[in-house]
């Protein structure tokens, strides 16, 4: 049985992940694509469905639907209980990440619905470094409406973070395998 928690999950209460795009439900695609449909989000594939609930006001969240990223697949939960997991691209990982100043939360795998960071609607400098220094990624994002940033990446990958804004800056450690963290709420700008 597929098990979802409402909140960010911390690190020391995380479920296994599910595997390699195995569904993590016995009640298979048509239970997602009917739990989707009671909350306006039929047809959305994986991918569509982290960017358009990560990007929602937090005011138009969806009440009652639970959507907890994994490694491979968004589980939902349905206000009904139904569960199903909705497949995320194979080479892509996603990783939400919530930059700090004063306050912040234990999380490990990233709640789309429930999960809220510190500093909402800010706009920061972004940098991911492989181990070997080569650049993944440098842009400047902003924070959604929740207080996150989400960033698609390459999968097994091992490196880090830096997140800048004015004067303060933070670099943590960053990895996109299998039993990663899809939640990153330790990136404290000092």
């Amino acid at each position: 049985m597929l098990t979802v928690l409402s909140a960010c999950t911390p690190t020391d209460d995380r479920p296994e992940p599910a595997r390699g795009g195995e569904q993590a439900s016995s009640t298979g695609s048509a239970t997602a694509e009917g739990i989707l449909a009671e909350y306006d989000l039929a047809g959305l594939d994986g991918r569509e469905l982290v960017d358009r609930l990560e990007a929602t006001p937090i005011t138009e969240r969806p009440t009652g639907l639970i959507a907890s990223v994994r490694s491979d697949a968004v589980l939902v939960t349905g206000a009904d209980g139904r569960e199903a997991a909705v497949p995320l691209p194979a080479d892509e990982f996603y990783v939400s990440i919530a930059p700090f100043v004063d306050q912040t939360h234990e999380c490990y795998f990233h709640s789309l619905t429930t999960c809220l960071g510190e500093l909402s609607g800010e706009e920061f400098d972004v940098q991911v470094l492989a181990d070997d220094g080569s650049v993944v990624l440098a842009e400047t994002a902003s924070t959604n409406d929740n207080g996150f940033l989400g960033l698609w990446l390459p999968r097994d990958l091992a490196g880090t973070l830096t997140v800048t804004q004015g004067e303060r800056t933070a670099t943590v450690p960053l990895a996109t395998g299998a039993d990663d963290p899809t939640c990153l709420t330790t990136v404290h700008l000092t």
